[in-house]
């Protein structure tokens, strides 16, 4: 049985991957974590109580592992509830690219 590995991994979805924003775009701070759940990664913020990604931001993903793809979009930070994305993946490398 392969390794299972839970983590965060940082995302850089700003214009030239900065995370401090430029002219176009606000600062940035995003992150993948995976471990709760086997196959799903949610994309969410980094900062205080999960805060620090856009919100409504278009996620694609691509499994390397077994050529599986899908999108989804950032939810809308209302009532208190930080922006996230959930991904079902499935087990594999992933590729994530936020729009």
């Amino acid at each position: 049985m392969p390794s299972y590995e839970a983590g965060r991994f940082q995302l850089n979805p700003a214009p030239l991957g900065n995370p401090n924003g430029s002219f176009d775009a606000p600062a940035i701070r995003c992150g993948a974590e995976v471990g709760e759940q086997r196959g799903v990664v949610t994309i969410t913020g980094t900062e205080r109580e999960r805060w620090g990604c856009l919100i409504y931001a278009d996620v694609r993903w691509l499994n390397l592992s077994t050529g599986a793809t899908g999108a989804a979009r950032m939810s809308n930070g209302l009532n208190g509830f930080p922006p996230e994305a959930e991904l079902r993946t499935g087990s594999g490398q992933v590729v994530i690219t936020m729009l």
